[in-house]
């Protein structure tokens, strides 16, 4: 299966160092070589690399591991293909505006048999079932809230009904924000850090390099990354519980229900 890296802050923070290890996944360490993706949210533009060339033999991914591109709002994604050929249009993650703003949403799992209607203004451009139940839950929210976007309070129970559909057909594990909130679902493997000072050095799984966060960081800095499995062997990272669907506003996780 695929794999998804996330990370939100409460100060824009490169993800140079999580990225390193990330991609090594995609095609060296593991075998994630079909494609891959990433979207930095600035201000109300998002900035997104894709290419269907593995991410540690992508010169794009060099670019972007080399680039402090500096975000509180990123979503990466690195795939193995079941559905849909390995193809630009099936790369992770996915973008289209909804609210006035730009939604991004990426996937790992298999979704077998789901074939919702096309019946709203969301249409898939590739053929994977994960850009078919991003365009799901597009059209919901869109159904739900037609003129502006509700509060996370008010858009959670919705997110929540409709996630729980889609999770019938199959593992559902994502990632989806618009740059103000960054909802995280686990339908099988998700888990996430939270650093905060006081900050600590930290040594990549995937890769020999440490960082030692504290000569980088202020004192009210916080970052959450969110990734498929942990990214460092020297950290305690937390396990998010399968059915769980979380918010995460400033680098905290939050829970609306």
């Amino acid at each position: 299966m695929c794999q998804l890296l996330g990370m939100n802050c409460n100060v824009p923070t490169d993800i140079c160092f999580s990225f390193e290890g990330f991609s090594a996944r995609g095609g060296r360490t593991d075998e994630h070589q079909d494609g891959w993706g990433i979207a930095f949210f600035e201000g109300a533009g998002v900035r997104s690399f894709i290419d269907i060339k593995p991410a540690i033999a992508s010169p794009v991914a060099e670019l972007v591991r080399k680039y402090p591109i500096h975000s509180t709002h990123v979503i990466a994604h690195i795939r193995k293909a079941t559905f849909g050929r390995v193809a630009l249009e099936n790369c992770h993650p996915f973008q289209r505006e909804l609210w006035g703003r730009y939604w991004v949403f990426a996937h790992n799992g298999d979704l077998p048999n789901f074939e919702p209607e096309a019946d709203g203004i969301y249409r898939p451009v590739g053929q994977t079932d994960s850009e078919r139940a991003f365009c799901l839950i597009l059209n919901t929210l869109r159904q739900t809230f037609p003129i502006e976007k509700p509060s996370s309070t008010e858009l959670y129970p919705v997110l929540r009904s409709v996630t729980d559909q889609i999770a019938k057909y199959g593992t559902f594990n994502y990632l989806f924000s618009d740059g103000e909130t960054f909802f995280v679902h686990c339908s099988t493997k998700l888990c996430y850090i939270v650093r905060q000072a006081p900050f600590a050095a930290a040594h990549l799984i995937d890769a020999d390099l440490t960082v030692d966060f504290q000569e980088l960081t202020n004192k009210s800095d916080r970052v959450a990354v969110i990734a498929t499995t942990p990214l460092t062997d020297n950290e305690v990272w937390t396990t998010i519980e399968p059915g769980e669907l979380l918010a995460f506003q400033d680098g905290l996780p939050v829970r609306f229900a």
